[in-house]
């Protein structure tokens, strides 16, 4: 089973009012989706963002948002650019794909022999 991580690749500190205890403290962040298997990691274009009150700690959702915040969260999500999605193989996987090439040529040298038929 792939393990799916979202990796940060934007932060901002906004100075915009919490809509809930009207403190100035306001971080945004936006994560790209990333998913870690035995075989192969796996980067996705997915990008999410999260905005959440630094002092009483709530998540705001977007539908309390206010103009203002609306105006900032849209400036940073241009400055936000993800990674190119991507697959890499790891090195379990360049391992086995090497046995199993190894196994068909030691086969397919003994069928060419004719070795094992006699």
């Amino acid at each position: 089973m792939a393990e799916i991580k979202l990796e940060v690749i934007k932060e901002a500190a906004l100075t915009n009012n919490c809509p809930e205890c009207f403190n100035q403290g306001l971080k945004l962040s936006f994560f790209q989706k990333h998913s870690y298997g035995k075989f192969i990691h796996k980067t996705t274009n997915e990008v999410t963002s999260e905005l959440e009150c630094k002092k009483c700690g709530t998540k705001i959702y977007p539908v309390t948002w206010t103009p203002d915040i609306e105006r900032v969260f849209e400036y940073y999500q241009k400055m936000a650019i993800p990674q190119k999605s991507a697959i890499k193989f790891t090195g379990l996987f360049y391992i086995i794909a090497l046995v199993l090439i190894a196994i068909v040529g030691i086969g397919v040298y003994f069928l060419l022999q004719g070795s094992f038929l006699q």
